[in-house]
Parts: structure tokens; sequence; C-alpha cells
């Protein structure tokens, strides 16, 4: 099995008559399986359509690696010169 594409969450954005739409588009690995199939596997669909393998490992690692880069994501979070706000009780 070998990871041939990752792809973070992200908001589709459709324009329709009366507003716009957001579809959220869940994180995913695009994999090539043992018998050749290519799905785009996410945490909650781990196993090959084709095939039935289940690569939940391998899901799961690609994905937490992605999620370590949260600090570039959100570098507010992570900012040295922080001031946390005290909220009244």
């Amino acid at each position: 099995m070998q990871v041939i594409e990752r792809t973070e969450g992200h908001y589709d954005v459709e324009e329709v008559e009366f507003g716009t739409v957001y579809r959220w588009c869940p994180e995913c690995v695009v994999v090539e399986c043992y018998c050749g199939g290519r799905p785009a596997l996410t945490h909650s669909q781990s196993t090959c359509p084709k095939c039935g393998a289940d690569h939940a490992t391998i899901i799961r690692e690609e994905l937490a690696a992605r999620r370590a880069r949260d600090e570039t994501i959100h570098p507010w979070h992570y900012a040295e010169n922080r001031q946390d706000v005290g909220l009244p009780c």
C-alpha cells in the first residue's frame, strides 16, 4: 500500500439561487491499495471499496502527521507573546 496524495479538510463553496452552500470535505488520503485500486480514505472510511482491505492504521498515521502542523495553521495559539485574557467569573 502506498500513499499517493493527502488533502486537508476544507469547505467547497457553491453559489445557489438564494445564497451560498458550504459543503464540508474532510481531510483524506488517496492510497494505492494492494489490489490496484486508488480510493480516497478518511478516518471514518478506511477500507478499500474494491477489495475490502482495512487501511485504518496507515490512514490514522498520515492524518495525524498532517495535524501536527496545527502550529502553522493557527499560529496565534502558539505565539510566545500571547496575552491570555481572563474571563469574569
